[in-house]
């Protein structure tokens, strides 16, 4: 089969053509929001249109249009889905074996005030579950923990995608950096550096944004001393790991500083008021349990995180790399009518390059994996049985199946859009806008995780166009570079992906629409003041620019 080269212009006229790589983007917002459409629905709409946006207008063969759906929804079912299946699993063990209930108390014992509660598991612990793993785990674990302690199905997942959407950067053993420098040939330490810069200035403003959208002014009022040695001790910590250790562990070294600080504040300070939410029952009990029982309780949590640090550790990616120990334990296929039949041209890239595609079903390195073997050794410490675990999974496979699909969907429209050239039309747009591009940057990021899904996908996609564009203006190419990555921290906040996974870990299926519309002004804001530091940076400090 010959190889397609993708149109950016495809109608000849690049404002028309803009218009119509809007299309499916528009419908995806316009479908959550406006028609309210359930997730699944609005998902598989939304891929039909872009699929025949791709073919009619972008004159990309019909095969090749549709291996690319196809190997986006393969993606969202695995690895994706089997993060969501997997955590929801441990989850519901924990609360059938009277763990959770013992997790939920030693939380009450260091706070009941539901906004202190939100600060210690989604802003801390969720950014360090961020720092060692992604593709929704983070919000998928501390979703399910706040739902279980009372918290509004709604808040729950809403708050921990704002709460763990900066920390993404660092996400993954700072895996969307290392890209970053990859496709541009910039030496990755450095563009780790640029970011931090701007991460130091948003950081602390995430708990205090949180805590007002629970409870307004007097929520911050009476809790801001807990914010602020939260927001600050998050942002030293992953300020100076980026500087003086690389951008592997800047959100796990943070978020660990910001953990065991707020924790130990907690111990000697208590807000005047406790806040609960209405509907809410006080959690009280007369019962105590020992350090063992807690200790015994909070096991599975303990081993999912540690199993989860582990399977992103190099050494441990090494066994499934080529030669590597484990290197069978990875299926590995590319995928027909695809890989190396798109080729990407500049201004998107240097020069002409092949797009590869192709699929790895990792059944041992994905992330859901260490979280199954988090799962069964949980069942040895907690002496469940096995039984037990087998039922819950299918009940899990059942309950998720619209959010599931809903997962592919989203996935394979990002797929759609990058292999099509949708998404670089788009990007090519923004770097039309001159020296105002500066402001603009950060919202090619956000715009480029709301399309993948992912802060790395988003960087491999247009960290080249943003070095590009920075020369054009003559402004420095770190600092886009940086941008972009910022950017996307925030785009994950309203990502369909993103949606699709907090939803399904909160038993929110069919109210995506709720979620969105709940992210999106938190996002809107974070990124346009992103743009505004992004732009002061580059015009007014440009000396600050390593």
């Amino acid at each position: 089969m010959q190889a397609w080269t993708q149109i950016y212009d495809p109608l000849d006229n690049f404002w028309l053509s803009s218009l119509i790589a809007t299309i499916p983007v528009v419908f995806f917002f316009m479908a959550l929001t406006v028609l309210k459409m359930k997730g699944h629905i609005a998902g598989t709409i939304t891929v039909v249109i872009a699929t025949l946006v791709a073919v009619f207008f972008y004159q990309m063969p019909i095969a090749t249009a549709l291996a690319a759906v196809i190997n986006g929804f393969c993606f969202g079912m695995w690895p994706i889905a089997w993060i969501i299946i997997t955590a929801v699993v441990l989850y519901k063990i924990t609360v059938k074996t009277g763990q959770f209930e013992i997790v939920r108390l030693s939380i009450v014992s260091l706070t009941d005030d539901q906004r202190l509660q939100m600060l210690l598991i989604g802003f801390c612990f969720g950014s360090f579950l961020e720092g060692a793993t992604g593709f929704g785990a983070p919000t998928a674990i501390t979703a399910t923990l706040l739902s279980g302690l009372g918290f509004n199905p709604l808040y729950a997942a809403g708050l921990s995608l704002i709460s763990t959407s900066l920390p993404s950067a660092f996400g993954a053993m700072g895996i969307p950096v290392l890209i970053s420098g990859i496709v541009t040939g910039i030496d990755s330490s450095i563009i780790n550096i640029e970011v931090s810069r701007v991460l130091a200035i948003l950081i602390p403003l995430v708990p205090f944004w949180i805590i007002g959208l629970m409870d307004g002014w007097k929520g911050i009022k009476e809790t801001w001393p807990a914010l602020l040695i939260a927001g600050i001790t998050l942002d030293v910590g992953q300020f100076l790991a980026s500087h003086f250790i690389g951008y592997e562990l800047p959100s796990i070294l943070g978020a660990l500083f910001s953990l065991i600080s707020t924790a130990i504040f907690l111990k000697f300070w208590k807000p005047k008021n406790i806040f609960r939410f209405k509907n809410t029952d006080q959690i009280n009990s007369t019962t105590s349990y020992s350090n063992n029982q807690i200790i015994m309780a909070w096991s599975p949590y303990i081993i999912l995180t540690l199993l989860v640090i582990l399977w992103n550790l190099p050494f441990f990616k090494a066994l499934f790399d080529k030669g590597g120990a484990l290197y069978t334990t990875t299926i590995t296929f590319a995928i027909p009518y695809l890989d190396s039949l798109v080729i990407k041209v500049p201004p998107v890239v240097h020069e002409a390059t092949k797009y590869s595609a192709s699929f790895n079903l990792n059944l041992i390195s994905a992330t859901g994996t260490s979280i199954l073997f988090a799962t069964i050794i949980s069942l040895i410490v907690i002496k469940a049985k096995i039984s037990l675990a087998t039922s819950t999974f299918f009940e899990v496979i059942n309950d998720l199946k619209k959010p599931i699909w809903t997962i592919g969907t989203v996935v394979s429209l990002a797929y759609i859009c990058n292999y099509s050239g949708l998404s670089s039309t788009l990007a090519l747009l923004f770097s039309e806008t001159g020296s105002f591009f500066t402001f603009f940057s950060p919202i090619l990021g956000w715009i480029g995780v709301f399309l993948t899904g992912s802060n790395t996908s988003s960087n491999a996609l247009f960290c080249t166009l943003q070095g590009a564009a920075a020369q054009q203006i003559e402004i420095s190419d770190i600092l886009l570079i940086a941008a972009n990555t910022t950017g996307g921290t925030i785009g994950k906040m309203i990502s369909p992906q993103s949606i699709a996974v907090a939803c399904a870990a909160v038993g929110m299926v069919g109210r995506e629409s709720e979620l969105f519309k709940f992210t999106l002004k938190s996002s809107l804001f974070f990124v346009i003041l992103c743009g505004i530091l992004t732009s002061i940076q580059g015009y007014l400090l440009p000396g600050t620019i390593p």
